[in-house]
């Protein structure tokens, strides 16, 4: 069991989020990064699935009320180990610092974090409001009987979020037409920065303005089904790359999709971006063509 004692600017709980439900409005969520939360289960010997603690920039405090292990991926903090198993007797706490990179960090538990699930995941949303709530200073988490053999790993030897400029890869999306050939040279040619107001619903886009091709100037697109990773352009120009609780429809553009392959998925290094740090896109035209 942890007693959360402090949890810095946001830390919630996910998993692989609601998978399934979009023809019923609901939003998948789960982890934003989840390459760094399926690693911490796999770490600390726990069934795929299984409920982690997402914590964004850190600030996250813990008191372990039972002996157990856990595993931290993601943003690397300063003064804990990473990407690693570790042993927590009770009473041992874990102060999670400002990440020096990235964004978002993940506390794996052995055995999973042990909440209510809300239509068959225990992720927390912050578009609709399905799952626990954000997590407070005194709740305590009891861990699951998600319990696998332990790997027998000491660390894991995967580098940590980059803090430099981003070079992600896209595909052209449904809507490509809408910006026309400009419009996707604009895509690729500026070099963007990721705005003060992205969250888990998008990264929002500056440093540009993508235009609407002449024959789509003031015309309106009905709304249709979005996914994780879309690139949507709003009246705005900017660009918007949706994360893990974005909406399942949208009535804008979609110009093009981040690649989101499980091996290397561009959309968890985005949701590892902070605000300010650049991005540059590429768009790979090679699976539509082949």
């Amino acid at each position: 069991m942890l007693e959360v004692l402090a949890t810095g600017p946001l830390t919630t709980v996910q998993d692989e989020g609601r998978v399934g439900l979009a023809s019923s409005g609901v939003p998948r969520s789960g982890a934003c990064d989840r390459g760094a939360y399926r690693r911490g289960l796999r770490l600390v010997g726990t069934a795929p699935g299984a409920a982690s603690l997402e914590v964004t920039l850190g600030g996250l405090r813990v008191r372990a009320l039972a002996p157990t292990t856990v595993a931290l991926t993601g943003a690397r903090c300063p003064g804990v180990p990473w990407d690693a198993p570790v042993d927590l007797r009770a009473g041992d706490e874990l102060h999670l610092g400002t990440p020096g990179a990235g964004l978002r960090s993940y506390l794996a538990v052995r055995g999973g974090v042990d909440v209510t699930a809300v239509l068959g995941s225990c992720s927390t949303c912050t578009l609709s409001g399905l799952g626990p709530p954000r997590l407070a200073a005194g709740d305590v988490l009891a861990a699951g009987a998600d319990r696998l053999p332990m790997p027998g790993v000491d660390v894991a030897p995967v580098s940590g979020p980059p803090a430099g400029p981003l070079l992600l890869t896209a595909t052209p999306g449904p809507r490509a037409d809408r910006v026309g050939e400009a419009g996707l040279a604009v895509l690729t040619g500026t070099v963007w920065v990721v705005g003060t107001d992205s969250d888990r619903v998008g990264v929002r886009l500056g440093g540009g303005v993508l235009e609407a091709a002449e024959r789509w100037r003031g015309v309106e697109l009905p709304s249709e089904g979005v996914l994780r990773g879309a690139v949507q352009v709003p009246p705005s120009g900017g660009p918007v790359v949706f994360l893990a609780d974005a909406p399942v429809t949208g009535g804008y553009p979609v110009v093009a999709y981040l690649v989101d392959d499980p091996l290397r998925s561009d959309v968890d290094r985005l949701a590892q971006a902070r605000p300010g740090q650049q991005v540059r896109l590429r768009l790979d035209r090679g699976s539509l063509e082949a």
